[in-house]
């Protein structure tokens, strides 16, 4: 399984993916029908801004309907010969702090006919070569606590418990586990 960035050659993949109702994010998961008709709707367009590494000026739509403005980022698709999933980094320049709304630096999914087989482990393991080159000390990344699957993944790459937090209203209010991994 390697990373890919977004391009035509695995756009069906992620259509296909998409049109199965998987969903890039975990914090909203209705979100695969927003994205699809994104993507449907001009596809260059939605292929160059998965591919702008510095926020575009563009902004986001959190779960609650609030716009922010969008971070500096990077986009990856897994890809084994078949689409499998997505993985993506954020950052502020300069700091490894976070906008109040931003859970984590990195977030993941495996579409579900792909999991259990260590494609998020590995994924994981090279966004984070990519993360380096941006400078941070460490990233943060959350999940739910009782997503056993994600803390494994997360401690397989290094990750160690920060605890569990309260998310933004934005995002429901939820209880999350914060984990941090050290890049140095």
């Amino acid at each position: 399984m390697d990373l890919v960035a977004p391009d035509r050659a695995y756009l069906d993949g992620y259509l296909d993916a998409l049109r199965r109702e998987w969903s890039p994010t975990t914090t909203d998961p209705g979100y695969w029908r927003a994205e699809l008709a994104r993507v449907s709707a001009d596809p260059d367009l939605a292929l160059a801004q998965f591919n702008e590494r510095d926020g575009g000026g563009r902004t986001i739509t959190l779960p609650d309907g609030t716009e922010v403005a969008r971070i500096p980022g990077v986009v990856r698709w897994l890809w084994d010969g078949e689409f499998c999933g997505a993985i993506n980094a954020r950052w502020q320049p300069g700091t490894p702090d976070l906008p109040p709304h931003v859970l984590g630096h990195i977030g993941y999914s495996v579409v579900p006919w792909k999991q259990r087989r260590g494609y998020a482990t590995e994924a994981l393991r090279q966004m984070l070569d990519i993360v380096r080159t941006e400078g941070l000390p460490y990233v943060e990344i959350t999940t739910q606590p009782d997503n056993i699957g994600s803390q494994r993944v997360i401690e397989a790459n290094g990750g160690v418990s920060l605890g569990e937090f309260v998310e933004p209203e934005q995002y429901g209010g939820h209880l999350g586990v914060k984990y941090r991994i050290d890049l140095a």
